[in-house]
């Protein structure tokens, strides 16, 4: 039986304060194993981008425990979790997050520098080549195609190596084919590194080559189900 990687216990938050808050995660359970590729789908405001980004340990648990790699989040400090985030967690965005003073080779390698990593621009010059960019390495993101952004934004989170890739939308500022082309990148590193991924996707197609999908509805899983569903089974 393959590793529990993610353990999450009655696990509530609440954003915004007085009349403005919103309750977004209600006492939520889950557990995934290691080498699981995972959709998280539902309508939009339902928590899904928030549950993300809570296992990406960017959001703190009001209450509740997240054990990710046998490690309790829910017990360190902010400096403690931004370490463990750093070698153990890529992060994929929607809108790329590239520095646009930076090169590619630059975008890549400067986290890792300041994680103080040795031999960092060898690492991201191999990962950019990994993804299809040898020849774009000094590029800045402003003359790279989105396609060609989301590679670099790839590259940036695999080069520590994590355990845990997180993708909130990463086909979602791309064409059709270009997005297809993405995720085909997003899996295929999946099952060359033995990463678990977990992605909040509105694409059915993308949810579907999961395998397994999370629907969260209202703050709360009302869903969790393996192999491939059609569009009514996740509308």
């Amino acid at each position: 039986m393959a590793k529990t990687i993610i353990e999450l216990k009655s696990a509530d938050l609440t954003l915004g304060s007085a009349a403005a808050s919103v309750h977004v995660l209600k006492g939520i359970d889950l557990d995934v194993a290691a080498g699981e590729s995972v959709g998280i789908v539902g309508p939009s405001g339902s928590g899904k981008s928030t549950l993300l980004m809570v296992l990406a340990g960017l959001e703190k648990l009001d209450s509740g425990e997240i054990n990710i790699n046998d490690t309790p989040l829910h017990s360190l400090s902010e400096d403690e979790v931004a370490d463990f985030r750093g070698r153990n967690i890529g992060i994929v965005f929607q809108s790329f997050h590239l520095i646009a003073n930076m090169t590619a080779l630059e975008n890549v390698a400067v986290p890792l520098e300041l994680a103080n990593v040795r031999n960092a621009f060898e690492i991201a010059h191999r990962e950019l080549k990994s993804v299809g960019l040898d020849e774009r390495l000094n590029h800045y993101p402003g003359q790279l195609s989105g396609g060609e952004q989301q590679r670099v934004a790839i590259a940036r989170a695999l080069a520590p190596s994590p355990a845990l890739l997180i993708a909130d939308e990463p086909t979602g500022n791309l064409d059709t084919e270009t997005g297809r082309q993405i995720a085909d990148l997003l899996f295929s590193k999946q099952a060359e590194r033995g990463m678990t991924l977990l992605l909040v996707t509105h694409d059915v197609a993308l949810a579907n080559r999961c395998s397994r999908q999370i629907r969260v509805r209202s703050g709360r899983i009302e869903g969790d189900s393996t192999a491939r569903h059609s569009e009514a089974a996740i509308a």
